[in-house]
């Protein structure tokens, strides 16, 4: 009971914290630059991105979980889930903090606001900037995918966008956006994008007759993606400092491309396959696109909880985030987790920092030691010369 009491203390502290800032937003709007702030590598050359996978919020203390051990069941909510991502967060200490959809479990939701401010909770009370796309199960209670997501942007800290302000008027879905992140500062680059962030929204279930099942990224994401990644590649290449070939890249959405279906727990670089592949029932041909452009290192999803592998497929890595949300499916004794990427730079001459030299992940466990998992390098300049298109 003492522990009950405790998780709810804290739950309550982090909703006060958000509710707060919330307040102060209302009063006070946050200036367009501020939400925009500029992202760049630490003074150690690192930069760290916590990916949140299928939280599947509710309604708080009052929300059961799904799929634990007999002695977890009585006491277990989605307070579980609150103080999780408030222990990784303090553990791993990330420069971005990405959820992947599935934030909340819409079906089960008394009350949008309420539930999606709750999700965000330890996010927001952290300061860490955020960044959230939706899954097929957000917009499942009162409110709409565009009204989730218009929602999402004007909560504090958070660099989401509801879509890019150039491809507004012909992208499909809500939440596609590019993040750069520049140079470490007073490097020569630190007015460049090194690494770029591009977030899709993934879409919920097929709208297109006789196509049943999950949706898939559209061509007009393709082409903002080709477009967005080719302009990036100009800005790379361009005085001051002009850069050889692309800066690297990473992809976060939700639902899993079909590649994902090549791998198993047997030919997956690191984790396990415990649940088939929930992706489109057709192939819309993102990865090919992906191929095309060269920059995009690896792609990050979530959608399938008890996977959790990464794989490689002609040089481009597919790795699930694994199920951190206990009103989420999961699979008992099998603990929630999270995946964490960091991204080091190349260290020059004279001590000063330069382009990205490697990509590496672990994951996190939800258990008493938030023990470390499935470490790996999954991309390195010095192996591989990035594709110049």
């Amino acid at each position: 009971m003492a522990d009950n009491r405790r998780r709810r203390s804290l739950f309550d502290f982090l909703l006060f914290s958000v509710f707060l800032g919330l307040a102060c937003l209302c009063l006070s709007p946050i200036p367009a630059t501020a939400q925009r702030r500029k992202l760049r590598f630490s003074v150690n050359g690192e930069f760290k991105i916590l990916q949140v996978a299928d939280m599947h919020f509710a309604n708080g203390a009052k929300t059961q979980c799904q799929n634990v051990l007999p002695s977890q069941r009585a006491h277990c909510s989605d307070l579980n889930t609150t103080i999780f991502m408030s222990r990784v967060i303090a553990a791993e200490k990330p420069d971005l903090i990405v959820f992947t959809g599935d934030n909340i479990f819409g079906f089960d939701v008394k009350d949008a606001l309420k539930s999606i401010n709750a999700a965000f909770a330890p996010a927001i009370a952290s300061k860490i900037p955020w960044v959230a796309i939706l899954g097929n199960h957000d917009q499942e209670s009162t409110f709409t995918r565009q009204q989730v997501m218009n929602h999402i942007v004007k909560l504090p800290n958070t660099l989401s966008q509801v879509n890019p302000p150039e491809a507004a008027h012909y992208i499909d879905g809500f939440g596609n956006y590019n993040l750069q992140i520049h140079g470490a500062a007073d490097s020569k680059l630190q007015n460049k994008s090194v690494l770029n962030l591009y977030f899709l929204d993934s879409g919920d279930y097929s709208s297109v007759p006789y196509m049943e099942g999950y949706d898939w990224i559209k061509t007009s994401q393709q082409f903002w993606f080709d477009r967005t990644s080719k302009r990036l590649k100009r800005e790379y290449n361009a005085k001051p400092n002009p850069q050889e070939g692309i800066a690297p890249g990473l992809a976060y959405f939700h639902i899993p491309l079909p590649e994902f279906l090549s791998f198993d727990s047997k030919n997956a670089t690191k984790g396990v396959r415990q649940e088939g592949t929930s992706a489109a029932s057709t192939n819309s041909g993102f990865f090919t696109t992906l191929i095309a452009r060269g920059d995009v290192k690896s792609v990050f999803v979530g959608h399938d909880h008890v996977n959790d592998f990464c794989g490689e497929l002609k040089g481009l890595n597919l790795c699930y985030g694994g199920g951190f949300g206990y009103h989420a499916y999961g699979k008992a004794g099998w603990e929630r987790r999270a995946r964490v990427v960091v991204v080091d730079l190349n260290k020059k001459r004279k001590g000063k920092w330069g382009a990205v030299k490697s990509i590496k992940t672990w994951k996190r466990l939800d258990d008493k030691h938030l023990s470390v998992i499935d470490s790996q390098v999954l991309w390195n300049n010095s192996a591989k010369k990035l594709v110049v298109r």
